[in-house]
């Protein structure tokens, strides 16, 4: 038995929380990959001696243990270590933006030497499911490095001063780690102080995180993503190197994010039905339309004997349902003028109207025709 015939056997472990078996399967998958790949060996090893005195085995990658609230002994953060993960699909002048900062961080120490404050920071902004929080992950991955994330439900506390606090431990873990520290939905702990309905706590705790944002070293990488940029204190937005908006998907991000997680499945559509579905989904964030692609491929696995070009506008609609008459009267005449061949029945299962309703509204367009036409 090889290393990759236990793998199988490690993740059946490691799902019933079988740390017994989990250990006794890595060790044996340590041994085994030991002569070829001696690092990834030695790395395995050591989690699982940091696991058996009962420590945290983010040590066995030099990461200290996790900073804890002091009453709740809950963990302020999350930790990540980075995976791989596919570039993002953005306009090109934010995507160029984030490449300049990743060759920047690369050549850190080039900066230092020339006297050249580098950038650690960037402030991304823009409404929920447009890719904010995969842009993080992905730059972790491009950097090669863990992600912390701030846990907002223990970092928030009722008592006084103690949010403050948290934020301060919070940003000393991370100024002693090689790492990324992500602050989510950053507006929950960096609203206007010129907010009369706040709080004077929340007010204090804006100056603790200027503060520590001002304090944090070049070699402290810090991303902030909020859905809400109105809400946040201006004075926050100075501290980051780089503020980028990140807007809804266009036409060609839209078509790119299609054809990426549609896969096999878009090579059997049309090239008209995918250009409508392009038309289509503009009201639709980049994470909305990578789930409609995954409720199309399940559709098209479940029901293969199902038109591809059906199963696709129906699923648009789906995800943008029709409210009005006006609307249902308008996508069943645009339907049939942009796919003549679809009969009344196709667009009945296409926006689920009745097939009367349907040919009810067909013929009204027919009949409105004709009398223009007189």
């Amino acid at each position: 038995m090889n290393a990759f015939d236990l793998i199988p056997k490690l993740v059946r472990s490691s799902l019933e929380a079988d740390k017994k078996d989990i250990e006794a399967t890595a060790l044996m998958i340590a041994r085994k990959i030991k002569k070829d790949y001696p690092a990834a060996a030695e790395e395995i090893t050591k989690a699982l001696a940091y696991s058996r005195l009962d420590s945290p085995v983010t040590r066995s990658i030099d990461l200290q243990p996790l900073p804890v609230d002091k009453e709740t002994r809950y963990s302020l953060v999350k930790i990540e270590e980075p995976i791989e993960m596919p570039d993002p699909i953005l306009e090109n002048f934010i995507r160029q933006q984030l490449e300049d900062f990743i060759k920047e961080r690369q050549i850190l120490e080039d900066f230092l030497r020339e006297d050249i404050v580098p950038p650690n920071s960037i402030l991304l902004d823009g409404p929920p499911g447009v890719g904010k929080t995969y842009i993080a992950y992905w730059l972790a991955y491009r950097l090669n490095t863990p992600i912390i994330t701030l846990d907002l439900a223990s970092s928030i506390s009722s008592y006084l001063g103690r949010t403050g606090q948290n934020i301060r431990n919070i940003f000393d873990y991370a100024r002693s780690q090689r790492a990324i520290l992500f602050l989510d939905e950053l507006d929950a702990i960096a609203k206007r102080r010129d907010d009369a309905s706040d709080l004077g706590e929340l007010k204090r705790l804006v100056n603790v995180l200027l503060k520590e944002l001002e304090d944090c070293p070049s070699s402290c990488v810090i991303i902030g993503a909020t859905n809400h940029p109105e809400l946040l204190d201006k004075a926050i937005w100075r501290r980051f190197d780089r503020t980028l908006t990140i807007s809804m998907p266009d036409e060609r991000e839209r078509r790119s994010l299609l054809i990426r997680h549609l896969g096999k499945f878009g090579d059997e559509l049309r090239r008209d039905t995918l250009h409508y579905l392009v038309k289509h989904t503009k009201d639709i964030n980049a994470a909305d339309v990578c789930k409609l692609s995954e409720h199309m491929k399940r559709r098209a696995f479940l029901s293969p004997n199902e038109p591809p070009q059906i199963i696709a506008l129906s699923e648009v609609y789906k995800i943008k349902p029709l409210a009005t008459k006006e609307d249902k009267t308008n996508i069943c005449r645009l339907l049939k003028k942009e796919f003549p061949s679809l009969s009344v029945r196709d667009i009945s299962m296409i926006t689920q109207i009745p097939s009367t309703t349907v040919s009810r509204y067909l013929s009204a367009n027919r009949k409105g025709d004709e009398e223009h036409a007189e």
